[in-house]
């Protein structure tokens, strides 16, 4: 009952002999589950799919509920709604992009927040326990989106100034244009979607690993190892480790759904400055 309360993510205690088990830590099989619905099909969905449909579905219910019927005096869940809204758009959009082009790239900086903020959280929200973020499908898709964003706003604005302020930075000596342009070619046009895509994926990777490696660890001394004794106290810390990282991972969820739509409030920032 433990593992499936607490983890319902896979690990493997194989029975050796009579009182003796062996103890399997996660891998990196468990990003990639079982096909369950529409096998064999263009449509096939396994449980980190069905994850990210779930979530989905969620965050449209949840603003649609919140504000179909808005009020003067707004009750409690209208409030919640409205404070989420408001920090995307005061401490992210217009703070980086200024009221006017804040109010124009609102909509998507206010999707990817709460999206990457759903697909997280699923990491830590039984029976999930998988952040839906943590294969690197999800996140591959919004940093190309944030990129073709971040292109299409510069070169709106004006292609040749966003060409030349993007690869040939103002104020650097001409001969330095031979190496500087290349590195600015790289770092702006084709590193900035890998970063994104995999800071997200691997803070979600690394997360994930470490709840089943404490709460698979809390099963076996606790239930598995018939033998151990005194080391069954062991499973009191290995518990009190997961219960910590449990929490660290809901700070983390938040923190890279804010990180991810600053930085994309940072790159449009940038293509639309006159120098940077």
């Amino acid at each position: 009952m433990l593992e499936h309360d607490l983890l319902s993510a896979p690990f493997s205690v194989a029975p050796l002999a009579a009182g003796e088990a062996e103890f399997h830590a996660p891998s990196i099989e468990e990003f990639f589950p079982e096909v369950v619905l529409f096998a064999g099909t263009p449509f096939e969905m396994n449980r980190i799919m069905i994850i990210r449909v779930l979530v989905t579905l969620a965050i449209v219910l949840f603003f649609y509920f919140g504000t179909r019927r808005m009020r003067l005096v707004p009750t409690r869940f209208q409030s919640v709604v409205e404070l989420g809204l408001q920090f995307v758009r005061v401490n992210i959009a217009e703070d980086l992009l200024g009221k006017k082009d804040g109010q124009r790239f609102l909509p998507l900086i206010t999707t990817i927040f709460f999206l990457v903020l759903g697909m997280n959280i699923t990491g830590v929200i039984p029976p999930f326990n998988i952040a839906a973020t943590s294969v690197i499908g999800l996140p591959l898709l919004l940093a190309v989106i944030v990129w073709v964003t971040f292109i299409y706003a510069g070169l709106r604005k004006g292609a040749g100034k966003f060409l030349r302020n993007s690869l040939f930075p103002p104020g650097v000596p001409w001969y330095f244009y031979i190496i500087v342009t290349p590195i600015e070619l790289i770092s702006t046009f084709i590193l900035r979607p890998v970063t994104l895509t995999l800071r997200l994926t691997f803070n979600m990777i690394v997360g994930h690993l470490l709840l089943v490696l404490f709460f698979s660890a809390t099963s076996f001394f606790l239930y598995e190892w018939q033998e151990a004794g005194f080391m069954r106290l062991f499973s009191v810390g290995t518990f009190a480790f997961g219960f910590a990282f449990t929490l660290f991972e809901i700070l983390v969820a938040f923190l890279q759904a804010y990180i991810f739509a600053l930085l994309t409030a940072v790159y449009i920032q940038l293509s639309l400055a006159e120098e940077h």
